[in-house]
């Protein structure tokens, strides 16, 4: 796919391109990602001035997320990358590989901290959610720092740097800049741009701003900090979709391939068939989910909890920001109640109301429930497929409920996909505006007819 950058982003790769150490506060849905591999492209090819850089992220963007965009756009097609995860032969393997990039999930620093015995070997840093190294007493935080006088250009991408308080802002700054602009100790910080607030004797519970320290504190980073929100930028699709792709383990992956291969499949002491076509599409749009009914919708069984961890890395992401969750089963509303009990089922007026004044942090929502004439875009931007649906009405309808007149950011559409599973026949079908009943039987059906083949040609 070719790669024409917006204005936005072109700005932001001029930024990474003319900064040896910079700070981007990029909305979600502005293309972070693309932005910084297009800036390290043209830094290895074309300035010359990065050699072997390292991109600190959480754990499945790191996976996923980075070697999938690097695979997209032709440009970028002649850079390897190499992801350290996995067991800690996969690690040492990718650490040793011969690549141009190398994508490390954050829990695993003290490990490379060890591996490389104190010689670090990248002269470029990208941290991937700033945010996630606000404490100066973390791991992660203190490797890094150890090691920052070796890395010559550092790159720290986040949405929201301070969610909870411009305390947070120091331990990242002091990574990218080594402490010149905002003080090198946590202690003379908090001096300089705080007093204490409640305390019991030496032991200070919060801290309180100074008087215009707020002001004083994005001056002094100003210079290396890029920010920007999506709604400042016009030139935007006014709703922008991501897709997120999960894998499933290996007791998942049989579980599915069973049901989709022989539309039955053993799970503990119960025995689920599918009786047709479309009873075996539900039952596979399900355990892409992660759960499946053992009876009539009643009793369900848990399979895996792959996209709850996309949906975790979204919510770090927003940083606070409400995000709107649309289900389909019941058991998806059950596991995402269990999971997330600080969201809530948006289902009275008074439910309605709350979301739009910004009190719920989560709201779920099944799609019939988000027909026509239903505003909630006052309550958030961020919607988020757990489970594609197939209903191509209900998709645009649900959809809508943000993306509609009175709407005043851009809005992001998340798609939480499972890898070989009903879910990329059904965004597909989506995407064609191909969603009949029929079309669904036809996508399993060819699933049917492939395995038949496959057994056919080993016989």
């Amino acid at each position: 796919m070719q790669y024409k950058p917006h204005t936005y982003q072109q700005t932001a790769i001029n930024h990474i391109r003319t900064h040896p150490q910079a700070a981007l506060f990029l909305d979600m849905g502005l293309g972070k990602t693309i932005i910084t591999l297009t800036a390290l492209q043209q830094m290895m090819t074309e300035d010359f001035t990065v050699v072997r850089p390292l991109v600190i992220a959480p754990l499945r963007v790191a996976r996923d997320t980075w070697p999938e965009e690097l695979a997209k756009w032709d440009h970028l097609t002649d850079l390897t990358m190499a992801t350290i995860t996995g067991t800690p032969q996969q690690r040492t393997n990718a650490l040793n590989a011969d690549a141009d990039i190398w994508v490390i999930n954050r829990e695993n620093l003290p490990w490379l901290d060890k591996q490389l015995k104190g010689d670090w070997p990248f002269d470029t840093v990208i941290i991937d959610e700033l945010s996630s190294f606000k404490s100066h007493q973390s791991k992660r935080f203190k490797v890094l720092k150890k090691h920052r006088p070796n890395i010559n250009r550092i790159y720290g991408l986040t949405g929201t740097p301070a969610p909870n308080s411009l305390l947070d802002i120091w331990a990242p700054f002091r990574l990218l800049d080594g402490g010149t602009r905002l003080t090198p100790t946590i202690t003379a910080y908090r001096d300089k741009y705080f007093t204490p607030g409640r305390r019991n004797g030496h032991i200070v519970y919060d801290w309180k701003l100074k008087k215009g320290a707020d002001t004083a504190i994005h001056n002094a980073i100003s210079d290396i900090t890029l920010s920007m929100k999506a709604i400042d930028h016009l030139d935007m699709p006014a709703a922008t979709t991501i897709d997120r792709r999960v894998t499933l383990d290996a007791k998942a992956r049989a579980i599915y391939d069973s049901m989709r291969d022989e539309m039955v499949a053993d799970i503990g002491a119960e025995v689920i068939d599918a009786g047709s076509a479309g009873v075996l599409a539900g039952k596979l749009q399900q355990l892409a989910a992660g759960a499946i009914y053992t009876d009539d919708e009643h009793n369900w069984t848990h399979i895996h909890d792959a996209k709850f961890e996309a949906i975790d890395e979204i919510i770090e992401e927003a940083q606070g920001q409400t995000i709107l969750i649309p289900f389909w089963f019941k058991h998806d509303l059950e596991r995402l109640q269990a999971k997330y009990p600080e969201g809530r089922l948006l289902d009275t007026d008074k439910d309605m109301a709350e979301w739009k004044q910004g009190r719920i942090p989560i709201g779920f929502i099944h799609p019939a429930s988000a027909g026509h004439g239903l505003n909630l875009q006052s309550g958030g931007h961020i919607l988020v497929w757990h489970t594609p649906i197939w209903s191509l009405e209900l998709y645009e309808q649900t959809n809508g409920r943000l993306n509609r007149q009175g709407q005043t950011h851009p809005v992001t559409i998340v798609r939480i996909i499972t890898e070989g599973t009903i879910d990329e026949h059904i965004v597909k079908a989506l995407e064609r505006k191909d969603t009949t009943q029929q079309a669904l039987i036809r996508a399993v059906s060819a699933a049917l007819n492939a395995n038949t083949r496959q057994a056919h040609n080993m016989s």
